[in-house]
């Protein structure tokens, strides 16, 4: 079976949706199955690799990460190429990771059926996340395109006036085309059921051809346990709830004596001032880390907090939190008490209620190092045993084979 994966960027040491491209790239390659994967090519990239069992093209297509989106789109001169139709044609199925949609018309026009891979929740949402900004909740209206949410996303992020307006005519116009582009193509896989749940619910008319296959494990070394702090690694990120955790640590440390410490990475823009402010609360922020610096730190972490306000289908972060052994407090949202369920070291919390991650903090710390660990082998097991890289990669292999 020859599969070409169209994914506008792949790394393997990537986070979420393209972790998993990547792993499962690799699975299937590792099961037999012929993979070519077609990818943009950033600085320092390669042109071609074929190292790990599958052939990887890399094309100068732009320069950087923003707007992936949409910027994929605008290379209708790599779609139509005469090595790109090449590849179309010698593929038995087609399967696009991540925003790749106007490959799905190529792919139909030479009979190929099509793999759409969800990670979030386009093409029912064009910002992705399913959080209407404007009104702070997860959104429920049926028309997802609403230029004040837009709007009130893009400040938050602090997209000066020209990206937010560039943003809103996007995002209200291409944005609605590829629910369109989804609806025609062969299977759509969400990562998890509650993600499935949304996704037809809006869009009815995918529901006979949606599959829910859970991500593949990613590999996490042993860390040991060796200190009593927590970590959260979702920057500022305000959907990853980092207002929530600011407020709940601000809180706590308010009325303890002895500092609560967060272990905070993904804080790329912060000033001198801003760092110092978090340090004085008890949030210890970090930008990028090797390797060896992110275990130096996970050391020294007995917990790890997510506390997201929009739906995530299936965090990365929970997954590597249970197999690496710890404590996991996060928000009852999303895939999230899917990924937990049966894990006896998770404590879950309301989205947005600060004082509910307070207490559950205040009550890990309570607990014995001990305690702490031995759950966290405990929840380790039984993960291990609901989800695993063979079953969903037989999943996969027969979703494809039914496609041919």
């Amino acid at each position: 079976m020859n599969v070409l994966f169209l994914s506008e960027s792949f790394y393997p040491h990537g986070s979420g949706g393209e972790l998993a491209t990547y792993l499962y790239a690799k699975l299937l390659s590792g099961a037999g199955v012929n993979v070519v994967v077609v990818t943009n090519r950033f600085s320092g990239e390669p042109d071609f690799s074929n190292s790990e069992g599958f052939a990887v093209y890399r094309l100068p297509m732009f320069r950087d990460e923003k707007s992936l989106k949409y910027s994929v789109l605008k290379r209708v001169d790599v779609l139509l190429s005469v090595s790109m139709r090449k590849l179309v044609r010698w593929a038995n199925v087609v399967y696009i990771p991540k925003f790749w949609y106007s490959a799905i018309l190529l792919a139909k026009k030479h009979q190929k059926p099509v793999i759409v891979h969800l990670h979030d929740y386009i093409p029912i949402c064009p910002l992705a996340g399913l959080y209407d900004a404007s009104q702070e909740k997860v959104c429920d209206r049926n028309n997802p395109i609403c230029s004040k949410c837009i709007y009130v996303y893009e400040k938050t992020q602090g997209r000066h006036t020209t990206e937010t307006l560039t943003s809103i005519t996007l995002n209200s116009t291409l944005g609605g085309c590829y629910n369109k582009l989804v609806r025609i193509c062969d299977a759509v896989l969400c990562v998890s059921k509650i993600q499935r749940n949304i996704i037809i619910e809006r869009e009815p008319s995918l529901s006979g051809k949606t599959y829910v296959v859970y991500n593949p494990l990613p590999k996490i070394s042993n860390v040991e346990v060796r200190g009593d702090d927590f970590g959260y690694f979702g920057g500022s990120n305000y959907l990853k709830g980092f207002k929530v955790l600011y407020d709940a640590v601000k809180l706590i440390n308010s009325t303890n004596s002895e500092l609560t410490k967060v272990f905070a990475t993904k804080f790329f823009y912060s000033s001198e001032q801003q760092t110092s402010a978090l340090k004085k609360i008890g949030i210890l922020p970090y930008g990028k880390l090797d390797s060896h610096e992110f275990k130096k730190i996970y050391e020294q972490v007995r917990a790890v907090i997510v506390p997201s306000i929009w739906p995530e289908p299936w965090p990365y972060v929970v997954v590597e939190a249970i197999i690496g052994g710890r404590v996991v407090v996060a928000s009852r949202i999303g895939g999230i008490p899917e990924q937990v369920e049966g894990c006896k070291n998770a404590l879950l919390f309301e989205p947005g209620i600060s004082e509910q991650l307070s207490e559950a903090v205040k009550y890990v710390k309570s607990l014995d190092r001990e305690r702490t660990v031995e759950l966290g082998l405990r929840s380790k097991e039984a993960f291990l045993k609901k989800y695993s890289d063979e079953n969903s990669i037989k999943k996969l292999i027969n979703i494809l084979e039914s496609l041919q």
